[in-house]
Formats: structure tokens, C-alpha cells, sequence
């Protein structure tokens, strides 16, 4: 991007999501991903990845360089470093949307923002690395903030429990000095959820609200939708697209996707139809 100022570029992308829904298009720099979409170290794939989904309508590039599907093996933090530097340095040098870096890693996130990203998307929520908050604070960067557990329990209230990690987390931004009108919240679908966990977190969406922050919702082609449906990974396009509709009606306003173009084309059907008109 021209602007590569971590805070500016962040302020302009939170700031439209006051009144639009953001598609959030996914590049596994990995070579397990759990879609079988990573494109591991062929930066040029990459990058013809990256701007075939900004051509097709993506707001923000999340790019990721460790698999967090159930029983994926955790990388060093070396390897992730060799996995993403070189394709956010590639795509920020060719895209004109902002760039996420999906990771846990203080070190990483540090190095990505310098490479190019301007959002964090920390899947745990600035309570794992105990200098992500300072790292991110530091660089004036916009943060995803997402429940994670490393277990499912079905006995869990994941609504009361999610509800209570966003507070934990938000007291630790707010601390650092994180701007709050740079922080979106994810309840981290399939992440240590049960099945029935997941439909309760959709159902119940609006409890989030309360906290008054934009909320990201990921659950392309997850586990839960191939159950519900009886369908493979390849499969699961139709229910990923018909649940993030229903995310988006209940207040979702970023959805991380696979299929950006499916989602960009059904977001601007029900919009024609809510606004009754077209062209």
C-alpha cells in the first residue's frame, strides 16, 4: 500500500466498518492447511494468490504461517518468521488493501508490521505471548482479539466464558494502551468449541455487542458446517457462505473467508435486496 502507516491504514479500515461489512480473504502460508489452500513457500503463489482476492473484492488479507486446526503441530518461531516475512514484504508491495498477520508470537508480529501488515489477529487474545500487547501498543496497529481454549467442554457457558475472556483481554489492552477503536473481537469459532457450542455462539451473537467493538467471525469450511451438512472440506462452501450471511445479520461486520468471491456476490445480493434497488 502507498500509506503504510501501521495506525492510519488500521483507522481507515475500523473506521469503515461503521457502516459495511468487511470480507477478510485467508493465505495459509503453511503446508498443512486444513482446506488444503496453503501455499507454503511459493511466494509467487502468494502473491497471485493475494491479488486475485483483491481483485475479487477482498477488504484485508489475514496471512498466517501456522496451522491452528486440531492436531497441527506447532511451528518454531524461526520457521513461522521464514514462512511469512517474505510473502507480507511480496504482497504489501503490490496490494492496496490493509494486511493481517494471523500469530500468537509477539516477535513475529513485530517483524510483520515492519514487513508491511498493519492488524494483529492474535488467537489468543494478547493472553499467550506476554509481550503482544506491548508489541501491538507500540506500533499503533489495529488487533483482533480472539477466544481460544485449549480443550472443548460441552458443560462450559462458552457464552459467559467468552464474554469474560474478552473483558480479561480488553483490561490488558486498555493497560498497554491499545486504542479501543482499533480492537475487533472474535468469539473464535471452533476453537476448543463442541459443535453445539458453535451453533449457541452464532445464535447468541448480540450478547457481544455490549462491548461496543466490531466483531470478526471465522468459520469457512469448519468442521461444524461438514457435520451439519454431512460434506467434506471441499464441500462446504454453501454452508460457509449461509452461515456468514446469518453471522452478518446478527452483527458480524468482518468474515474471514476462503471463498472471497462466493461471499463478496451473496453480501451484494441481500444488500440489492434490502435496499431495493440495484445497479
Amino acid at each position: 500500500m502507498t500509506d503504510n502507516s501501521n495506525s492510519s491504514v488500521a483507522e481507515a479500515f475500523f473506521a469503515n466498518l461503521a457502516n459495511n461489512v468487511a470480507v477478510m480473504g485467508i493465505l495459509n502460508v503453511t503446508p498443512d492447511s486444513f482446506s488444503g489452500d496453503g501455499v507454503h513457500a511459493d511466494i509467487e503463489k502468494a502473491v497471485a494468490q493475494a491479488q486475485a482476492m483483491e481483485t475479487e473484492g477482498c477488504h484485508i488479507l489475514d496471512i498466517g504461517g501456522e496451522s491452528t486446526r486440531p492436531g497441527s503441530d506447532r511451528v518454531s518461531e524461526d520457521e513461522e518468521r521464514n514462512r511469512v516475512m517474505p510473502v507480507i514484504s511480496a504482497v504489501a508491495a503490490t496490494l492496496n488493501i490493509p494486511i493481517s498477520i494471523d500469530t500468537y508470537k509477539a516477535k513475529i508480529a513485530a517483524e510483520a508490521l515492519r514487513s508491511g501488515a498493519h492488524i494483529v489477529n492474535d488467537i489468543w487474545g494478547l493472553q499467550h505471548d506476554p509481550d503482544m500487547a506491548a508489541t501491538v501498543a507500540e506500533a499503533q496497529c489495529g488487533l483482533v482479539i480472539m477466544h481460544n481454549r485449549k480443550t472443548a467442554d460441552q458443560t462450559v457457558d462458552i457464552i459467559a466464558e467468552i464474554s469474560a475472556f474478552f473483558e480479561k483481554s480488553l483490561a490488558i489492552a486498555e493497560s498497554a494502551g491499545i486504542p479501543s477503536h482499533l480492537i475487533a473481537l472474535d468469539p473464535g469459532i471452533g476453537f476448543g468449541k463442541t459443535i453445539q457450542q458453535n451453533l449457541v455462539i452464532l445464535n447468541r451473537m448480540e450478547t457481544f455487542h455490549s462491548f461496543d467493538r466490531p466483531l470478526l467471525i471465522g468459520l469457512s469450511r469448519k468442521r461444524f458446517i461438514g457435520e451439519a451438512l454431512g460434506t467434506q472440506v471441499e464441500d462446504r462452501l454453501i454452508g460457509t457462505v449461509a452461515a456468514n450471511l446469518f453471522a452478518w445479520s446478527k452483527g458480524a461486520s468482518i468474515l474471514r473467508v476462503h471463498d472471497v468471491a462466493d461471499h463478496v456476490k451473496a453480501i451484494r445480493m441481500l444488500t440489492t435486496i434490502r435496499n431495493e434497488s440495484y445497479g
